[in-house]
């Protein structure tokens, strides 16, 4: 994928120098003992804050050029800025303005306005923030289920702001009603239509940003295939030693995943990813 020349994002917030503790609550007189401490005692103030809100304070971790991982950082933020020029266009074309979000990069684990995730979530988009959640390692996770290549990591980045979109649009309030309101089968069904949705908006992206500044290159289209098969509902119950289960999924099959990630390849519109209308429900 050629990325090295394009714009960066102004969008990024870095919290790869931060752990986060599960459900801290600190008044401002448990910060001062703390800081108290520090000073009388030469205690660590996270070791205080810790035992005082009975979990983990945020305090520094590894720095992100320790890991290697700066390039990386680099190549997400040139992904990002891509989606945002090709989403500004395509809503400017209605007169629409596209609001940005921001995208997170964070380790290990992160509290959202969504709640607290940690590294095993995987990638997520909070509607509730409206801000994408990435730790960079997935990107090995990613690899771990045969999904290499630096397109597929671009892949699930455009697929992430997929989510974005249908919540500005109100899809995603929309679908959130409806399953509030439905069994539990009915319910994963729309989550499956939801994420097939993010897979075509991603596969849009794709093809607009190529049409825009030639991105791709021989092999790139096939590694975001392979991203979008890697990670179906049957494949990763498979791989865990489950049987398939497909009143279970909320993502989608790997042949669906693929089917609407390559559709919005081939017509880059939206009008194409009406996931909702193909299978005849609301």
């Amino acid at each position: 994928m050629r990325w090295k020349q394009g714009r960066r994002s102004s969008n990024i917030q870095d919290r790869r120098g931060t752990r986060v503790g599960r459900g801290m609550k600190l008044g401002g007189g448990t910060i001062v003992i703390a800081l108290i401490a520090m000073l009388l005692f030469g205690e660590n103030p996270f070791s205080i804050l810790e035992q005082l809100g009975g979990g983990a304070a945020q305090q520094p971790a590894s720095s992100p050029s320790q890991d290697g991982s700066d390039e990386l950082a680099d190549f997400v933020s040139v992904v990002l800025a891509s989606t945002e020029d090709v989403w500004f266009e395509y809503f400017a074309q209605s007169g629409q303005r596209y609001p940005q979000p921001q995208l997170v990069l964070f380790s290990d684990a992160v509290q959202s306005a969504c709640g607290f995730n940690s590294s095993a979530t995987g990638p997520f988009y909070c509607p509730a923030d409206q801000q994408v959640y990435l730790d960079l390692s997935f990107l090995a996770e990613l690899r771990r289920l045969g999904a290499h290549g630096d397109f597929a990591f671009a892949y699930v980045i455009a697929h992430e702001v997929g989510h974005h979109v249908q919540t500005i649009t109100g899809l995603s309030d929309e679908v959130q009603r409806l399953r509030a309101q439905s069994s539990q089968t009915v319910a994963n069904q729309l989550s499956v239509l939801q994420e097939l949705q993010a897979d075509c908006y991603a596969g849009m992206w794709a093809r607009r940003a190529n049409d825009r500044e030639r991105i791709l290159e021989p092999g790139d289209v096939e590694e975001g295939l392979r991203a979008a098969a890697s990670i179906g509902d049957d494949r990763l119950q498979r791989m865990s030693g489950r049987s398939v289960q497909p009143e279970s999924f909320t993502h989608g099959s790997s042949e669906q995943r693929v089917h609407w990630f390559r559709t919005g390849l081939e017509h880059a519109d939206a009008q194409a990813c009406d996931t909702f209308g193909d299978v005849g429900l609301p």
